[in-house]
């Protein structure tokens, strides 16, 4: 009998746990899942408020803490202090992972945004010339996709096999003597009045109230190779890829309601991943 009472006991602490995880947190007032989710301000941030009255109707309340770097979103998921993130791609989260030892995950792909080459000093391509400076995001993955979208418009040229991992000691041909400048993401775009272009991340370039469609010189095509690799996704603890909160997060922010949305805001600088 006291073995059968400790099972049950045991029995209870699980479904209690399974009621309280992530994602799955009742605020006792309105009875109401919770979804603590850290974000970028664009697009990532205006999409989940869009998504917040629909889940609202699903007895979710998503709470979106907006961050303005690339770590910290990282860390509060790792911790636990967040249920989940939404503000990078997949090969930012790989790499974070094998550098910081973090257990991050992706719980589904939401969008992704086309790189761009934006005019700074000069207005095409054609006006480069010897020693011009281009700036480019400094974190691992996001430079080796500024890099080879520069070789693909012919001004650099890179060693075979740099691909995702290129970095400017990948460079074999520099025709004009480019100099790559390297900056946090954020502050690629506060640098456009001083170098002849950047190259920027899909949010920097809208926060920078510019549009790929309309501003960039040259952009990743949407059936590109980058597009499908660079998806933005929601990213959780692993472990809770599969929690019924964050799958109607996931599912939510992928219907048809939030496409349409994406379409009509974002100018193509936002494409909805299918």
């Amino acid at each position: 009998m006291k073995k059968r009472i400790l099972t049950l006991v045991a029995v209870g602490v699980l479904a209690l746990a399974s009621l309280t995880g992530c994602g799955a947190k009742k605020d006792a007032a309105n009875d109401q899942k919770v979804i603590k989710i850290a974000a970028s301000a664009t697009p990532h941030a205006e999409l989940l408020e869009q998504a917040k009255p629909i889940l609202a109707e699903q007895g979710i309340d998503l709470q979106i803490t907006v961050f303005d770097d690339y770590v910290q979103p990282m860390n509060v998921v790792e911790d636990g202090e967040f249920d989940a993130n939404y503000f990078a791609h997949v090969p930012y989260v790989d790499q974070f992972n094998e550098e910081q030892g973090t257990h991050i995950a992706n719980a589904g792909g939401i969008h992704y945004e086309p790189f761009g080459i934006y005019p700074g000093t000069k207005k095409a391509l054609s006006e480069i010339s010897d020693g011009d400076v281009i700036a480019v995001p400094n974190d691992t993955t996001n430079e080796a996709r500024a890099l080879l979208l520069l070789q693909d418009n012919g001004l650099i040229t890179l060693k075979d096999g740099a691909g995702l991992t290129a970095t400017v000691n990948d460079i074999v041909d520099n025709p004009n003597n480019i100099e790559i400048k390297e900056l946090e993401a954020a502050q690629v775009a506060r640098v456009i009045p001083e170098v002849a272009f950047v190259v920027l991340n899909g949010n920097y370039a809208l926060e920078a109230g510019l549009s790929v469609g309309q501003d960039s010189i040259a952009f990743e095509a949407s059936d590109s190779e980058a597009a499908k690799t660079y998806v933005n996704i929601v990213a959780v603890k692993e472990g809770n890829e599969n929690n019924e909160a964050i799958k109607a997060l996931v599912d939510v922010l992928k219907s048809d309601a939030i496409k349409t949305y994406i379409k009509d805001t974002y100018d193509g600088a936002v494409v909805p991943f299918n």
